[in-house]
């Protein structure tokens, strides 16, 4: 390729520096192109402040809005996880996952708004979605990661945020032997169950060979983690327009009041409360071999591998109440809003619970691309890949499923909510052995449960991308790149539910099997200690553990007995079959043109980027649809949607769409040191996959309040969003600047959910049928004012209403089901602004550096708190800000760093909250970091990690904050390690 003007600038050398990161010198080289008549001078430099000049320079002559990260040294990126290196950049905040940063939101839009790529190809999400978990991922043998907050028409459609594109190490462009190998010990404080001590071993290594004509890089990394966390949940909230008429002395009502005296607003009660510890078994294993062939020097040829796999195994003791309300309420404190801050409850439930799964992700990538400079103005790409990625949360061999069970009594008098002081909730019951606490020779068991719901997503992409250099007309224009590209993504995965195992009720013949031996009593000393009204703070101060896997022999070897029936339990057979299916296939052919000007505007150079992509998919919708025959009324609490068996259908259903992407950059330098920038264009996020999937689904446990469904629409259209950017950047010295920048997004198309009442034929209600009012009036007749559902339960069985199981099942004389069903549709336009600032500085040679970022977002994407209706804000808004500061000198390193998360939507819908479709919040979120480095000689490091010094923990809510949600708390993680590098 011809060198003009352009690839001149300094454009070109940061893009070359950036590529060559992970592989640069321990000491500062100059490099000098002798091809071209104008020498160019890189200075490599290592370490932290290596990293961020090169990240800087990326930024500085990007022609949109790109920010950066670049490895410290070869094998060393800035954080062992790439979603807590991302969170570095402006406007970028992460979502996390076992305590580590799992999915990335960008200036508000959350991960399935924005794009993976791995060396400009997509990536599939993990499971059957469109998020990429980028805690699956090792940083070793990473070179890079860029991120395009603004449109470029060269890249994949899909990151409606950002587009993400992680760059790995290519033997080719570094040549020569190097290589990198490190290994650490990880010791994480809540650790109780694992291993005090686990490893994490990386290596990385490069050469050439055939005078550089041929390359081969190999990285792999292994890393084990055990850890616990603890946690405190609630399923959902129910909100109630109508409560029982109680004694004012039980009842402090703190709502508003109309003219007439009337509490407005809806009341609203949590369905239960629990508690829980997980111990949790992690490992991740990742590996990259690249090679590459020139046989001359206009041609290369890329062959690249990538495969990872994450096992994340989990044993569970949970324990806690269920709710139920209505009738079964004896009193209870509303606050302003309405909310249950206190409840004395009757009825239901207290159990302990076990529970045990492991989940497998296993990613690969094979491609292969051509580079060939036909001529000094003609360049030809093209690229091939195939990648998969699937989940699988049955990865236990002998368990082959997500396994539970839960063992417990209803022989309580009341059961006592009370969320009036400290952090979390307090739940405690009196029991009917006149004491607070349950002892092993009065539970009985209620059912085991398992479930299995594997998925996966696949991506084949082939695009052919061809540029041409302007050396022959004497205009601004530097280039022209155009490319055409077929996609074929698929999404998919089912679902496989063993029904509740060995009833639904508690039984008190299954205290003979078992034995009081099997519990061990604990004491909550140092559960949730975090919090205000952990530890021995908590109302009840005890919980009882015991083996998953002899709780699940003993029960399998009563039942197959035949005493709950011949078939109610097949030993091995934890599901039956697959109960529901779906997958979306997309098609995308899409071809894009994109020129590059450069010019001058009076004596300020300017550059002008205008490009436009064209894209039309189709897509295809496949769903298992199981028909559904009646829904029993198995105990007090559970109800049961039942199947017709060997009825199950396949649905396919089509849908299309197309897209025209228009989008510019301009920039100009003001100054040497000022640069100016305005982008406008429009970008796009197909939908949610659970969207896209036709058919219909309803609940399968369609409780009082929960009788929901859902329907997809495959001809749903993509999110579509027109992007304005404007920004300012002041580069005033080495690796030292500041910016301020303004972002506002359109986003027509908006997926909005509407929720209908609807009916279907021979699903029969026995709630408020003839034989429960029956039953009620009797109740009532008898002296009970005011009924529970369990009391109505019993007495129907005791009318003889109930099956040879104690099962009640619905009759032709019954009401057919009133069923809420949520369906997607494109709705109104929705607009989201922002401002992000920025500032980093190095001084001079003191080996010191600070750097921080904030981003303020705003707009009319917002959850309404104060309406009942279906609503579909934008999960993720939320302002965010990040802090850094090191020394690095003198072979030492030292660095702190602080991210900061407001509180933000994390979705809509709770598992078991009301129709509405109630909001989840993540409250505020600040850690810090650091890590400190000590090179002993020039090839040998050692270094020590240290991950949330603060004890950070993670809290969520409903509408308001009093509406508790979760509280989960970790710990600290240290580690302390040795690299060893030759470069």
């Amino acid at each position: 390729m011809k060198n003009v003007t352009f690839t001149k600038s300094r454009l070109a050398t940061a893009i070359a520096v950036l590529m060559a990161s992970s592989l640069v010198q321990a000491q500062d080289t100059n490099i000098a192109d002798n091809s071209a008549s104008e020498e160019i001078e890189v200075i490599q430099i290592s370490g932290i402040r290596g990293s961020l000049i090169r990240s800087m320079d990326v930024k500085r002559d990007a022609s949109g809005v790109v920010d950066a990260i670049s490895a410290e040294e070869m094998g060393k990126f800035p954080d062992t996880n790439l979603a807590e290196s991302l969170q570095r950049i402006t406007g970028v905040s992460v979502s996390r996952s076992n305590g580590e940063g799992s999915q990335i939101t960008v200036r508000g839009f959350g991960p399935e708004f924005n794009l993976i790529t791995l060396n400009g190809r997509q990536m599939p999400g993990t499971g059957n979605t469109r998020s990429y978990n980028l805690e699956n991922l090792a940083s070793d043998g990473i070179s890079a990661i860029e991120v395009y907050k603004t449109a470029r028409a060269e890249n994949p459609s899909g990151g409606l945020g950002a587009t993400v594109n992680i760059i790995t190490a290519k033997p080719l462009q570094s040549p020569g032997l190097r290589y990198s190998v490190s290994a650490k010990g990880i010791y994480d404080s809540s650790n109780e169950e694992g291993d005090d001590i686990t490893p994490e071993l990386s290596a990385i290594f490069s050469n050439t060979f055939a005078d550089e004509k041929f390359g081969v890089a190999i990285s792999v990394s292994h890393q084990q983690r055990d850890f616990q966390r603890q946690y405190a949940n609630i399923q959902g909230w129910q909100a109630q327009t109508s409560l029982p008429v109680l004694d004012a002395a039980n009842v402090i009502d703190a709502r508003p009041e109309d003219a007439e005296g009337n509490k407005i607003g809806p009341a609203f009660f949590a369905k239960d409360m629990n508690y829980g510890i997980d111990d949790v078994e992690r490992e991740r294993s990742n590996g990259q071999v690249t090679l590459q062939f020139a046989p001359v020097d206009n041609f290369v040829a890329t062959l690249d591998y990538t495969a990872s796999q994450a096992t994340t195994g989990v044993n569970t003791i949970g324990w806690g109440i269920w709710n139920e309300f209505g009738g079964n309420i004896n009193a209870y404190e509303l606050d302003e809003n309405g909310t249950a801050v206190y409840a004395d409850i009757s009825g239901n439930d207290g159990s302990f619970t076990v529970s045990r799964n492991t989940t497998e992700v296993t990613a690969r990538s094979v491609g292969l691309n051509l580079d060939w400079q036909v001529t000094e103005d003609f360049h030809l790409s093209l690229d091939y890949h195939d990648s998969d990625n699937k989940t699988d949360n049955g990865a236990d061999k002998g368990l082959g499923s997500d396994g539970q069970v839960i063992i417990g009594s209803d022989q309580l008098v009341t059961k006592i909510y009370d969320y009036r002081t400290g952090d979390i909730p307090q739940a405690s019951i009196l029991w009917r052995n006149g004491t607070n606490e349950l002892t092993p020779g009065e539970m009985d068991s209620n059912f085991s449960q398992f479930t299995h719901s594997p998925g996966k997503s696949d991506i084949k992409q082939l695009q052919l991308d061809s540029t041409w250099y302007n050396s022959v007309f004497d205009i601004p224009l530097a280039s022209i790149k155009a490319g055409v590209a077929f996609t074929d993504q698929t999404m998919g995965g089912h679902n496989a539910w063993s029904g509740l195992r060995g009833g639904a009720g508690f039984s008190p013949s299954f205290t003979e099997i078992f034995p009081d031996s099997m519990f061990t009593r604990h004491s909550t000393a140092g559960f949730l200690d975090e919090f205000s009204g952990g530890g021995l703070n908590m109302a009840s101060p005890y919980y009882y553990t015991y083996s998953f896997d002899e709780a699940v022999a003993r029960q399998a070897a009563y039942l197959t007995e035949g005493l709950m029936g011949a078939d109610a339990y097949v030993a091995d057979a934890y599901y039956d079959g697959i109960d529901s299916e779906s997958s979306v296939q997309e098609e995308t052919l899409s071809v894009y043109l994109q020129s590059d000007w450069q010019f001058d505007i009076g004596r300020f150079p300017a550059r002008f980027n205008a490009s436009v992509r064209y894209e039309e998919t189709d897509v295809t919708s496949t769903v298992r649809q199981t028909v559904p025959q009646q829904v029993v009324w198995a105990s007090a609490s559970e109800w049961i949607t039942q199947y017709l068996q060997g009825e199950d259908t396949f649905l396919t259903l089509t849908g299309k769409h197309d897209v025209l992407l228009p989008m510019f950059d301009f920039r100009i330098d003001l100054t040497d040191d000022i640069v100016a920038r305005v982008s406008w264009g429009k970008t796009i996020a197909r939908a949610p996959l659970g969207n896209l999937a036709g058919g219909r689904s309803l609940s399968g446990s369609p409780k009082i309040g929960s009788r929901t469904g859902s329907e997809g629409n495959t001809n749903l259209q993509p999110f579509e969003s027109t992007n304005l950017d404007l920004s300012l950047e002041y580069y005033y010295a080495e690796g030292s600047y500041a910016s301020v920048g303004y972002f506002k997004k359109d986003v027509k198309n908006f997926i909005a959910n509407e929720t209908v009442e609807a009916q279907f034929d021979g699903l029969h209600d026995i709630y408020l049928g003839p034989r429960y009012l029956e039953a009620e009036q009797q109740l009532i007749a008898a002296g009970d004012a005011n009924p529970d559902t369990s009391a109505i339960y019993q007495q129907m069985l005791d009318n003889g209403h109930g099956n040879a199981n104690g099962v009640i099942e619905p009759t032709a004389n019954d009401p057919l089901i009133t069923w809420l069903v949520t369906r997607p549709y494109n709705s109104n336009d929705k607009s989201v602004d922002g401002f992000e600032v920025a500032v980093q500085h190095l001084f001079g040679e003191t080996g010191f550096g600070v750097g921080a970022n904030a981003t303020f977002v705003d707009g009319d994407v917002k959850f309404d708190v104060t309406s009942l209706e279906v609503q579909s804000p934008l999960n993720g808004l939320g302002d965010s800000a990040n802090f850094q500061a090191f020394y690095e000198n003198h072979g030492l390193s030292v660095k702190v760093t602080y991210a900061w998360r407001d509180s933000y939507l994390i979705g809509v819908g709770q598992s078991q909250g009301s129709a509405d479709a109630p909001p989840q919040f993540a409250k505020t979120f600040g850690q810090w970091d650091m890590s400190i480095n000590y090179d002993i000689n020039d090839n040998l490091t050692v270094f020590f990690e240290g991950i949330n010094l603060n004890n950070e923990t993670e809290q969520g809510y409903g509408r308001y904050e009093e509406q508790f949600l979760f509280a989960r708390q970790y710990g600290t993680r240290y580690a302390l390690g040795v690299r060893y590098s030759f470069q």
